[in-house]
């Protein structure tokens, strides 16, 4: 199988905070290098000091060769996203199932550099989620409709707690869509497969950020909170910065996934 009639897809997981950032800025090169990616899609929900993303920070990721942005049930935290959210250049969709007077869109199309089009779907889980969302298995299905004509294949970030959620989504996409990846719980699952009709997936792809840490956040200050359960403010970490993601090769043609295969770099 050639190149040509494949696509190459790098999505990495959860940027958290500035260590994140910097993570993405020194490895993203060398994963370009690597793998020669056709699209990079990374979610960055937690790229504000581990809760929401700016405006400033939009720029500052799409800078590093980015393509586009998924996110969660943060995306609100910082005001100054709203407007950009709405911009029709905007390079961020947010959870198709959110409410449809949210700012921003659900699902969005990349068009590689080849002209492969590439609809990219955003959806977040219901089970231990604490926004009320519309249920994941049925707004699914009206986004592929809207989608089905446009695109050459489809990819969805699933962003929820529960794996059985996760997985559950997967045997419902499997056929239907080429990628399906969870995002979230900041740690990197090894469950990653092809489904029998063709679709790759992982049930969280972990996250870009300090490893020296609870899923980010300085370790101390969260062993207190469990400790004494007296409320305290969370400061995001700083060391052992990692990079997580996957990397999926499709074929366009035959619209199932050739492989796929998790990536941990550490920023020394």
């Amino acid at each position: 199988m050639t190149k040509t009639n494949t696509v190459t897809i790098l999505f990495l997981g959860d940027i958290f905070g500035e260590p994140g950032r910097r993570g993405l800025q020194e490895v993203l090169p060398k994963l370009k290098q690597a793998y020669q990616p056709d699209a990079i899609f990374v979610n960055c929900e937690n790229a504000a000091n581990g809760r929401g993303i700016s405006y400033r920070l939009v720029k500052e990721i799409l800078d590093t060769g980015v393509d586009f942005m998924t996110s969660g049930n943060h995306i609100y935290q910082v005001k100054d996203i709203y407007n950009y959210l709405d911009d029709p250049q905007c390079k961020i969709i947010r959870p198709y199932n959110f409410p449809r007077n949210s700012p921003g869109r659900g699902l969005d199309v990349f068009t590689t550099s080849s002209g492969v089009r590439i609809g990219l779907i955003n959806l977040m889980g219901n089970l231990f989620m604490q926004a009320p969302v519309d249920s994941p298995f049925t707004t699914i299905d009206q986004a592929l409709l809207e989608l089905q004509s446009e695109t050459d294949i489809i990819v969805v970030d699933f962003h929820a707690e529960a794996t059985s959620e996760k997985r559950a989504l997967a045997w419902h996409l499997d056929g239907k869509i080429q990628l399906l990846v969870g995002t979230h719980t900041h740690v990197m699952t090894a469950d990653e497969d092809i489904l029998p009709e063709g679709m790759a997936f992982i049930t969280d792809l972990g996250m870009c950020g300090p490893f020296d840490s609870v899923i980010g956040m300085d370790k101390n200050i969260v062993l207190k909170k469990f400790r004494t359960l007296l409320p305290n403010r969370f400061d995001v970490a700083k060391d052992d910065i990692r990079v997580n993601g996957i990397v999926c090769e499709i074929d366009v043609q035959t619209k199932k996934a050739v492989s796929i295969n998790r990536i941990q770099e550490k920023v020394l």
